[in-house]
């Protein structure tokens, strides 16, 4: 079965690229491929036939997007919405991909997907409306929540973390945001599980389902585990002396949940993925950066 993958330059999008199969996968970037476009979408889908698209195509610069609304909705609400449109008409499933920032974090225990949604900020606003617009279109889906995301290739905490800890001896780091940090790779691996179970069934659990990283921890200890893994490999010349500071006393333009700890007992029992180990994630990624020094 042929897979169509959008968002092919974004770090989820390079890291499923890397772990699919080449011969069975059309990798498209955003330059090749505005899913915002009807007739470009139209055209493309129709040319590629895929049994499966998977949308890692998004608009993710949190803070950005407060001040960007326009383009954030585009690629994480209208996008969503011409793709589903062009999946139904064809017949084709579709995968897409959001994010925890769909809920405020205001829970005191794991998010489930059914609990209320109550966004903070645009970008979280755009991706729900994403969501709707799949549901509503294309009964055939399958919406993947996932949080905290790292992995191997492109921007995110762990990469921004070495960098300051080059640069800086003391650093503070929030301690009162929780969440699960979701590798790349187990993300690949689980869309990669998804196509092989939808090629073999000829169907999937359609719905929406939360993936992330276990166990939940905060920025502040994220930040001290990754510190110490980097040491011993070359990554950093020193661990940075960490302070932990609140939201609060590091504001910035977009409002963060709290709480972003995403109860995957769905996704395990109805789609089989097991919670992905993100310490031992952690420690891969950053073998691989050692290894390119």
């Amino acid at each position: 079965m042929k897979l169509l993958l959008t968002g092919a330059q974004g770090q989820l999008g390079r890291e499923i690229a890397r772990t699919l199969p080449a011969e069975r996968l059309t990798a498209l970037a955003r330059a090749e491929l505005d899913i915002a476009d009807p007739q470009t979408v139209a055209v493309r889908l129709d040319a590629e036939r895929p049994g499966l698209l998977v949308n890692a195509a998004a608009y993710t610069a949190v803070d950005r997007a407060e001040d960007e609304e326009e383009q954030a909705f585009r690629a994480n609400a209208e996008g969503p919405k011409v793709l589903a449109e062009a999946c139904r008409a064809r017949g084709i499933p579709l995968l897409q991909i959001s994010t925890d920032y769909v809920f405020d974090g205001t829970l005191d225990r794991p998010i489930h997907e059914d609990d209320a949604t109550n966004p903070l900020g645009v970008y979280g606003r755009s991706k729900l409306a994403g969501e709707e617009a799949v549901r509503a279109a294309q009964p055939e889906h399958i919406i993947l929540r996932i949080a905290w995301v790292f992995g191997a290739l492109g921007a995110n905490f762990p990469a921004t973390m070495l960098r300051l800890a080059r640069e800086r001896e003391r650093l503070r780091i929030v301690d009162d945001q929780h969440g699960g940090p979701t590798p790349t790779r187990t993300v690949a691996l689980a869309v990669a599980r998804l196509a092989e179970r939808l090629e073999r069934e000829g169907t999937l659990p359609w719905g929406t389902y939360h993936y992330a990283g276990t166990p939940a921890t905060t920025w502040r200890r994220f930040a001290e585990t990754i510190f110490a893994e980097a040491k011993p490999r070359g990554l950093i010349p020193r661990i940075p002396t960490v302070e932990a500071i609140t939201t609060a006393e590091f504001p910035t333009k977009a409002h963060r949940p709290a709480n972003s700890v995403l109860d995957t007992a769905r996704s395990r029992e109805v789609l089989g993925l097991e919670p992905a180990d993100w310490n031992s994630e952690l420690c891969a990624v950053l073998d691989e950066w050692a290894r390119d020094l």
